[in-house]
């Protein structure tokens, strides 16, 4: 069963060096998820103030600049994994560096059939 586990910190949650240790822990996290059978997809997302929100309304596009939510904490980045059920995605969660300064959303995934193949 696959979960998304969304990480999300407010933007000054970590010092510049600490940021760059949780980045090498993740990574090494991902190499561990890997080994275990469980690793499926990860990445860190770039700063809120890079993003764009679009809104379709009335067929008309509507885009504005940074995240949809007004909210102190944003989504950083996520960790895809494919484990048995919700507890062991709770498990994987809780080895997340970003689960220390902010909160990790687990989620379950809704697999689709007759998606194309994920390309990297």
């Amino acid at each position: 069963m696959k979960f998304m586990l969304l990480v999300y910190a407010e933007a000054d949650a970590w010092e510049a060096e600490a940021r760059k240790l949780a980045t090498l822990e993740s990574v090494a996290l991902c190499h561990e998820l890997d080994a275990e059978g469980q690793y499926c997809s990860a990445a860190p997302l770039k700063p809120v103030t890079t993003s764009v929100s679009v809104r379709v309304r009335k067929g008309e596009a509507l885009i504005t600049d940074g995240p949809f939510a007004e909210t102190t904490e944003h989504l950083g980045g996520y960790f895809l994994v494919d484990v048995k059920n919700i507890d062991a995605a709770i498990a994987v969660a809780r080895r997340i560096p970003g689960a220390r300064v902010g909160t990790v959303e687990v989620r379950p995934v809704v697999e689709l059939t007759d998606l194309p193949e994920s390309r990297s």
